[in-house]
């Protein structure tokens, strides 16, 4: 029998092979978190229930430039002053007047239901008051958003730093990967 003799490794090659793959990676994941997904992660409980701390999972940058945002939507905003992402809920839309009176959502002048609150949550935490403290009116411009945590009591948001421009609104939904209990879009 004769024996097949294997070929000495040529390590060169075997180099540029590597850094070809790993350039290729480099430029896909860049592409992919620059016009597709961004990952997130939610710091605190300003969202809580409807996502938890630590939660981890992405945002969909396309949907967003694509189709833009609508009421109620969840939003990824830069805050420059901070460095930092946050996770908010959309409430005021550019060129409306928002504001708050007994837990009721007024927007230009006309109650609005806030559907996706769970409400047993809500109740227990307005027990020793309104959830949401009155506020408003507040008119946003044609390139402003105004944005509230779902955990109002506890949240830093629209009501502390002021609407949110455009171009800070990078991305929209959150598909959750961890917790596993979450997984899913919200």
């Amino acid at each position: 029998m004769e024996e097949k003799k294997q070929a000495p490794i040529n390590w060169g090659q075997e180099l540029w092979d590597f850094l070809k793959m790993l350039l290729i990676s480099i430029v896909v994941v860049f592409l992919c978190t620059r016009f597709l997904i961004r990952p997130v992660r939610v710091d605190g409980d300003s969202m809580y229930p409807t996502l938890h701390n630590n939660a981890i999972g992405f945002s969909n940058i396309l949907t967003y430039r694509m189709q833009g945002l609508k009421r109620f939507d969840i939003a990824i905003i830069y805050v420059p002053e901070k460095k930092e992402y946050l996770v908010k809920r959309v409430i005021g839309l550019p060129g409306e007047t928002i504001e708050y009176r007994q837990d009721q959502l007024l927007v230009n002048g006309e109650a609005v239901e806030e559907d996706f609150f769970d409400q047993d949550y809500k109740r227990s935490q307005s027990a020793n008051g309104s959830f949401t403290q009155d506020f408003g009116p507040v008119t946003l411009a044609d390139d402003e958003y105004f944005m509230l945590g779902d955990n109002r009591p506890y949240s830093s948001d629209s009501r502390w730093y002021g609407p949110f421009k455009k171009e800070q609104i990078k991305a929209k939904d959150v598909v959750v990967l961890f917790p596993f209990q979450q997984i899913g879009v919200h």
